[in-house]
């Protein structure tokens, strides 16, 4: 889709830059729902529904990722949607990439942060200068901005 026939731009008159017009990123937000199975959620978002859980060792029956899965699914994702689109665009040739990543918890001068480590393979592709390129495009995939910015949660009752 272009942006000029999107519905979630227009064009400014003045101007003619694309503006976003909606506040949020998805047209309608993710909604999650809970029933009596312990820790077995579903979530509905545009195009379908899946299953949450948490691990057996936890209490659930890992019926689906758990939700630090699903964070370092965002990241993953993202990444390597990220890195296709620019190695297509910039026509490298690298045919297959991969990323993995993890996270962990460590407490630092009486705080707790957390630490999240990815790694990305591009199968068959040595260029040790284009590596650093490339690298440094993945750090700008929109997910990792957002995890690595501010974020502040708003939450209310309805």
């Amino acid at each position: 889709m272009t942006i000029k026939n999107s519905k979630m731009y227009e064009e400014d008159s003045n101007s003619h830059v694309y503006i976003k017009k909606m506040k949020y990123i998805l047209e309608e937000p993710l909604r999650g729902t809970i029933a009596q199975q312990k820790y077995k959620t579903t979530m509905y978002w545009r195009n379908g529904q899946f299953i949450t859980d948490e691990p057996q060792e936890l209490g659930g029956e890992d019926l689906g990722p758990d939700p630090y899965t699903l964070l370092l699914a965002s990241l993953v994702g993202c990444t390597l949607a990220t890195l296709r689109m620019y190695v297509d665009h910039k026509g490298l040739g690298i045919k297959a990439i991969s990323v993995e990543a993890n996270l962990y918890h460590k407490i630092e001068n009486q705080e707790r942060n957390t630490y999240i480590e990815r790694t990305i393979n591009f199968e068959d592709f040595q260029d040790v200068e284009l590596h650093q390129r490339l690298l440094r495009v993945a750090e700008n995939c929109p997910i990792s901005k957002l995890l690595k910015g501010s974020i502040l949660i708003s939450t209310q009752i309805s």
